[in-house]
């Protein structure tokens, strides 16, 4: 039988009721045990947190209590290193006391020893016045008694006695006089030799090797024709352009540029040894090698100039002077260097100048300025040191420069420290072995000359000449000639070898009189 819709409604009512009433309990004892749990976690969180709280309370308390004792013991501590320091402190104190107690006892015993020593020479004081009266009247009744005696006036006795001590006291004048004399002279040229030897030692320079020449090498003497060219048009050409005489001879292999300005005559050879390499000799080529020479050997010149002045530290030279210095590097004499000498001059002047307390640098100056002359001598008329004094004075060198430049060729120099510095140095570098060179010819005539002039006096037995003519041995016969004839001998030898020889730097003549005693035991 169908039910009823609305029985059905209430009995589905009655289970969701039902079914509710059960679900709210259960909800409600799940809630009670949840509250329950909740409240043992809150009291076990509670238990956990005091038990912290006092550990950590504990724990305060002791760090508390070491933190105290920790204190207590750097208080301890500080409070014993300063009673030690007070205590130190104390014991020096004390101790100084002593000492100062120590002090002022030994002060006390030094007074009364000055007091003692000042009573004994105030004594002594008044003896040696009284013994001094007793003397001076001793004294005055000597000098009454002498007077009776002699029977001269005091007056007389005192002129007398004045005339006798001048006397002597002229001859012993003298003789200190003649002896400092003779020392001095001993000194002064034993003190010269040390200086000059210790100049030229350190100097040490090298011999000269090379020559500045004006001959130019060519690979044939087919070339020769080509360097004088058609009716001689390119030999022309290359003479107008260079003021340099050619001269091409039968000599083979080589053709000689002859010309009195060095500068001209570097550049010609240049020059020519460049058409020769080139091969392309005609007048429009020689004048563009010749003006492309002139300007290089001008760059050269200029260059050697700022080189020599850096190389010798001479600082502040005016161009013309450091363009003059640079010509010298083809000027030379005697087939010395110019440049090479002037160099070796300024090092042995600022040598010698240190030596003799003076100004290196400005003896070094002059040294190398000293020469500058022989650049231009060949266009200005005159000697080369009025040249070179003209210069420097121009170029604002200071006076002893100049003087030194004028005078280094002058003898017998007095007040001029630096012209006789200079005028040495110059001897020494001009005469030094090597320094100048000269055909073997004149070299053996020099020499054979040396030893005819000697030979020609009398008494001489021979002669010889050493060390390249620098020094000549005479030897003369003991039976003739006496020590003070000699002497005179030597003297005349010298006097004749500077009358009547060339020579570069100095002679020296040693003569040599030895009588020999020879016996022979059988």
């Amino acid at each position: 039988m169908p039910l009823n819709p609305i029985l059905i409604v209430l009995l589905v009512v009655g289970v969701g009721a039902l079914a509710g009433g059960v679900g709210y309990g259960v909800a409600v004892r799940r809630a009670r045990k949840r509250t329950q749990e909740a409240k043992g976690e809150a009291d076990q969180i509670v238990t956990r947190a005091r038990r912290d709280a006092e550990s950590l309370l504990k724990e305060a308390r002791v760090e508390a209590k070491e933190a105290a004792i920790r204190a207590r013991e750097t208080f301890e501590k500080e409070t014993a290193k300063t009673r030690d320091e007070l205590r130190e402190r104390e014991r020096l104190a004390i101790k100084r006391e002593d000492g100062i107690d120590s002090k002022m006892e030994t002060l006390n015993r030094k007074e009364k020893t000055i007091t003692a020593m000042e009573k004994r020479v105030s004594d002594q004081e008044k003896g040696l016045q009284t013994r001094q009266a007793e003397l001076e009247r001793l004294i005055a009744d000597e000098k009454q008694q002498l007077y009776r005696i002699s029977g001269l006036s005091q007056g007389e006795a005192r002129a007398l006695l004045l005339g006798k001590l001048e006397t002597e006291v002229q001859h012993e004048a003298a003789v200190l006089i003649q002896r400092a004399s003779d020392q001095a002279q001993e000194t002064a040229a034993d003190k010269a030799r040390e200086i000059l030897t210790t100049t030229i030692q350190r100097l040490a320079s090298d011999f000269t090797a090379e020559v500045t020449v004006s001959t130019v090498d060519i690979p044939s003497d087919d070339m020769k024709g080509r360097i004088i060219g058609r009716e001689g048009r390119n030999i022309r050409a290359f003479e107008r352009a260079t003021g340099v005489d050619v001269i091409v001879d039968d000599t083979p292999g080589v053709i000689v540029l002859s010309s009195f300005d060095p500068v001209r005559r570097e550049v010609a050879r240049r020059a020519m040894a460049k058409l020769i390499t080139d091969g392309r000799i005609q007048p429009p080529r020689i004048e563009q090698v010749v003006s492309e020479t002139t300007k290089e050997v001008e760059k050269d010149i200029l260059e050697t100039g700022n080189q020599v002045a850096l190389d010798t530290g001479v600082r502040g030279l005016h161009p013309k002077e450091i363009q003059l210095l640079g010509q010298l590097k083809y000027r030379t004499s005697y087939g010395q260097s110019v440049l090479v000498h002037s160099i070796e001059v300024a090092h042995l002047s600022a040598m010698l100048a240190e030596e003799l307390g003076l100004d290196g640098e400005l003896a070094k100056r002059a040294g190398l300025l000293h020469d500058i002359g022989k650049a231009v001598d060949h266009e200005v008329e005159g000697g080369h040191p009025e040249i070179g004094a003209d210069i420097a004075r121009r170029c604002n060198e200071p006076p002893e420069i100049v003087h030194a430049i004028a005078g280094h060729h002058e003898p017998n120099i007095k007040d001029a420290l630096y012209t006789t510095i200079v005028s040495a140095a110059d001897a020494v570098s001009a005469s030094r072995p090597g320094a100048r060179r000269e055909t073997l010819q004149k070299y053996i005539q020099r020499l054979e000359k040396l030893e005819e002039l000697a030979r020609r006096f009398e008494g001489v037995q021979s002669a010889y000449a050493i060390q390249a003519g620098r020094e000549i041995r005479v030897i003369v016969d003991a039976q003739k000639v006496d020590d003070a004839l000699a002497a005179k001998t030597c003297r005349d030898i010298a006097m004749a070898v500077e009358a009547e020889l060339q020579y570069p730097g100095e002679v020296r003549v040693v003569l040599i009189r030895e009588h020999r005693v020879i016996e022979y035991a059988r």
